[in-house]
């Protein structure tokens, strides 16, 4: 069995392959990052020596410019495994390679997924692609919406022409049009799936989850790439963070912040609600408060909380009851 390590740009992929081991002999090859690029990496593999289904990849989820690649080789039969891009930091700090380049990248993956072992990445259904691509369609437009409302209420406080605002006007009219228009599309789609309304209508049993924060959380927890709610909440960044050392070093514990901000901040909202309606998340906060902790910090608490209630009902398929610890 061989590693092969690829790190992913938007234009290009570099390639390392550990023919025998760590510390053996090295292949590098440079990609272009573009459609075909799986068959590509397959073709240079697919020798006697290197026989594509001898190798196992290894890759770091960066935004959607791995996705073509990720799933061409797994359609190929090449067994994937998705780096989570922190620890793989850590881990070459770990092996002291301090040099951070595309090249050195690759080799630190290829030896990450040799003495780590990473899970196999099973892709999501194609239901789950389509939503995730929706809801980031729809974040995006909503990004627009308030920044060209932003640029209309500067325009309306100068000398700005007449035409100028026509323009800004118009614009934010056929942005916010087409907002609505995405909104619709995702209720849509998970309200015609079987699969993802009877999952959706699981996690919206729970108090403090919505449809919003529903969605996001069907999206993340349908990937198949978690096999526990730690690891989720690994993912997400909420996962508490102690700096403590000896006698002198007291830092505060915090949470990660590594991982998708624009989700923290919708469980942080869900939280906020939570922290009022949901029996276990209010007592985590109240407990917390009263020991004086940051409101802050406890409202991580119960995102964290949540975080594991919303992996539960999936688990056991049973809807959210805040008075059995098991669901909870």
């Amino acid at each position: 069995m061989f590693t092969l390590g690829i790190d992913v740009s938007k234009n290009k992929i570099d390639i390392c392959l550990l023919a025998a081991g760590v510390n053996g002999k090295k292949k590098h090859k440079v990609l272009t990052n573009k459609p075909g690029v799986a068959q590509r990496v397959t073709d240079w593999l697919d020798a006697p020596k290197y026989p594509s289904d001898s190798v196992t990849v290894v890759l770091e989820a960066t935004g959607i410019y791995h996705e073509n690649l990720a799933y061409g080789l797994h359609d190929a039969g090449v067994k994937v495994c998705m780096a989570n891009p922190h620890r793989v930091r850590e881990f070459a700090c770990g092996m002291d390679i301090l040099t951070k380049n595309d090249r050195a990248d690759a080799f630190v993956l290829a030896c990450y997924g040799e003495l780590k072992h990473p899970d196999v990445w099973v892709p999501p259904s194609p239901e789950v692609r389509k939503l995730r691509a929706l809801l980031r369609q729809r974040d995006a437009l909503k990004e627009d919406v308030q920044r060209t409302a932003n640029r209309l209420e500067k325009a309306h406080s100068t000398a700005t022409p007449r035409e100028v605002i026509t323009s800004l006007q118009r614009t934010h009219s056929w942005l916010s049009d087409e907002l609505e228009r995405t909104e619709k599309l995702i209720t849509d789609h998970t309200d015609n799936d079987p699969g993802l309304k009877a999952d959706l209508e699981l996690l919206k049993s729970i108090k403090g989850v919505k449809d919003q924060v529903g969605r996001e959380m069907l999206a993340i927890l349908k990937d198949g790439a978690f096999r526990s709610a730690s690891q989720v909440a690994a993912y997400l960044g909420i996962t508490p963070v102690e700096k403590t050392s000896g006698s002198s070093v007291r830092g505060r514990p915090h949470m990660s912040n590594t991982g998708p901000s624009g989700i923290r901040a919708k469980l942080y909202v869900a939280a906020m609600s939570a922290s009022r309606w949901n029996k276990p998340a209010k007592e985590i906060y109240e407990r917390l408060i009263a020991r004086g902790k940051a409101k802050k910090a406890a409202l991580g608490a119960v995102m964290h909380k949540l975080v594991h209630m919303c992996f539960g009902v999936l688990k056991t398929r049973l809807p959210w009851d805040e008075n059995y610890a098991a669901t909870a």
